[in-house]
């Protein structure tokens, strides 16, 4: 669980990332979760965008993508979702205790 100071430092770290998922229409599915986990190994800290004709609310796929890829919801802010997992081999950024 992650402190909010923690959440803090990494809400300043996400704020320069672009996006680099969107879900749609689609929803949330088994094949972007394991993207999305193997993209959060590389990176750490991903944003991820939903667009308005997804049909479920973005505070729900939130929680399924944090559920899903076992990562921390670090903020939903507009239509977007900013997650955390610390990575086993890629560790890059260094959380205030």
């Amino acid at each position: 669980m992650l402190t909010g100071k923690q959440k803090r430092f990494l809400r300043s770290e996400a704020h320069h990332l672009n996006p680099i998922f969107q879900v749609g229409k689609g929803g949330v599915n088994d094949n972007m979760v394991k993207q999305i986990e193997e993209v959060l190994e590389a990176r750490e800290l991903i944003k991820i965008s939903v667009l308005q004709n997804c049909e479920e609310d973005k505070d729900t796929v939130a929680e399924k993508l944090a559920g899903g890829a076992k990562a921390e919801l670090v903020q939903v802010i507009g239509s977007t979702i900013v997650l955390y997992k610390e990575s086993k081999e890629n560790k890059k950024l260094d959380l205030p205790r």
